[in-house]
């Protein structure tokens, strides 16, 4: 029974560490209501959701450029702007599942919204809980097609609290820091994250990562290898994801999720 005990405690234990480090959905929300933005924040905030709420068209054009987005909740009555139209440019742009907060007695707005691609619909008011049911749903069918989409369609990688975006070459930390990367670290990133738990030869990330306008020689592999561990690991002495496989290369050891 006490061993059994301490294996339900180990199992416990690491469902805690898997879903402390896993990668959080990041959900944008656009609605000119301060009290709706609040409302939606909150209650995915305690589903494990990372939240971003803005009230218009301007700022939800930053955070896209800035940050990776999972999926964009948006109103499309706000006051100052045409939420249809703001729908219509987003769609022509990515591939961004995307739910509608209409009016009860707006149909014609929720069909034409369809049309334009939108994913779901939700009219006002509407319950958190069955926003974020829908949320879950849409993101759960959107799994296949990442499955099946193509390396050029990546937007992102993250790996334990990490986050790499290929759009804005932007690496951010667990803590949400922005951690600067040259070309070349980038690049040699890139790379070793698009072929976790591979192992890698340095030519082969000489040649993938197109390192040669750096340093003829392989042993610039070394150093970018070098340079990303400070970056990335607690103890660059003692690597966790880059790690070397003597007399073979490198390989990144951690489990990364694609962000199409």
């Amino acid at each position: 029974m006490a061993k059994l005990a301490r294996m339900s405690v180990q199992a416990v234990m690491n469902r805690q560490l898997h879903a402390s480090t896993r990668a959080r959905s990041h959900v944008l929300a656009v609605d000119d209501d301060p009290v709706i933005r609040e409302a939606i924040s909150d209650y995915l905030g305690q589903y494990d959701f990372r939240v971003t709420a803005v009230a218009d068209g301007r700022a939800m054009q930053a955070v896209l450029a800035r940050d990776v987005v999972d999926l964009v909740v948006l109103d499309l009555k706000l006051r100052d702007e045409d939420g249809m139209a703001l729908a219509s440019e987003l769609r022509e742009e990515s591939a961004i599942p995307i739910i509608m907060l209409t009016g009860v007695r707006e149909e014609a707005d929720r069909v034409m919204g369809l049309e334009l691609a939108a994913d779901d619909y939700l009219t006002k008011p509407f319950s958190p809980r069955e926003l974020l049911a829908r949320i879950r749903a849409v993101l759960r069918r959107r799994r296949p097609e990442i499955q099946q989409g193509r390396p050029e369609g990546i937007r992102a990688y993250r790996f334990d609290g990490w986050e790499l975006n290929l759009n804005t070459r932007r690496l951010k930390s667990p803590a949400g820091q922005l951690v600067p990367l040259s070309n070349g670290e980038f690049s040699l990133l890139v790379v070793l994250l698009g072929a976790a738990t591979r192992v890698l030869t340095r030519d082969q990330l000489l040649d993938m990562s197109r390192l040669h306008g750096d340093d003829v020689f392989n042993r610039s592999v070394n150093t970018q290898i070098m340079r990303l561990r400070r970056k990335l690991e607690s103890d660059p002495a003692k690597p966790r994801y880059i790690c070397t496989e003597r007399g073979a290369g490198y390989v990144f050891s951690a489990r990364v999720d694609i962000v199409y």
